[in-house]
């Protein structure tokens, strides 16, 4: 019986219990990814405990993107979050194709414009000058994980056009421009996601997001790439190593 697996006099509440072994039964594909889990009430009525008490154990693992809620439908196993190491310089195709995805993209936007006077600045180009501005919606297996917005000096590389694009900009740069990625400098932040962005990756308009400001070098020191990425928070997750 679940009820015997619940400690009632235990120091650790209740719904952490549950979440526990709710945990282990998504590890021991009891609930499988993609599929739904028991309702609250069936839950409730296994473990023996108030709706409230299970609603605060799944919320908190939707919360931790173990699992999604669909409106009128149910609560379902999320795919597993990837983890990016905040270690080494790398593309987004890279990064998938480590981890044995297959990369893709949907170039939504590719024109060229004047940006504005702090991304100007960022680039180190001079206030009018052009870049190319794309758009990209980067997928892996096909499934929607980030939307790009990069800034390209057209200076830097005035040759460059939508189909070239398609693919990794850093192996472009280092294939056929044959020139040194040196570094980059990254910030990221939490928020919501924006409506238009919603629609791209396949979430909700409530659904929180990961934003990444990437500004990439060549070894020379000249800025060739300003990247604003925003990440579906339920299936990107970045971890680092910290050393003393």
């Amino acid at each position: 019986m679940v009820q015997e697996l619940l400690e009632k006099n235990s120091h650790i509440p209740i719904y952490i219990q549950i979440e526990e072994i709710i945990k282990q039964r998504i590890y021991l594909e009891e609930y499988k990814i993609g599929e739904t889990i028991p309702s609250e009430r069936e839950l409730s009525a296994q473990f023996d405990v108030s709706r409230m008490t299970v609603r605060q154990s799944i919320t908190n693992l939707v919360n931790s993107g173990l699992l999604y809620r669909e409106k009128g439908r149910g609560t379902y196993v999320a795919n597993p979050k990837l983890e990016q190491p905040l270690k080494g310089l790398t593309s987004f195709t890279e990064d998938m194709r480590a981890r044995g995805m297959e990369p893709s993209s949907k170039v939504l936007r590719f024109e060229k414009i004047i940006p504005q006077v702090d991304i100007a600045r960022d680039l180190m180009i001079e206030p009018g000058e052009e870049v190319f501005f794309v758009v990209r919606i980067r997928n892996a297996d096909s499934q929607p994980m980030a939307i790009e917005k990069t800034y390209i000096p057209v200076k830097v590389y005035p040759e460059l056009d939508e189909k070239q694009i398609m693919g990794s900009l850093y192996a472009l740069i280092e294939a056929k421009f044959h020139q040194k990625i040196g570094n980059a400098v990254q910030q990221m932040e939490a928020a919501i996601v924006s409506k238009e962005d919603s629609k791209f990756l396949q979430i909700n308009q409530t659904a929180p997001v990961l934003i990444i400001k990437r500004t990439s070098y060549l070894s020379d020191g000249r800025p060739f790439e300003l990247v604003r990425s925003t990440y579906r928070a339920d299936r990107y997750k970045f971890i680092s190593e910290i050393k003393r």
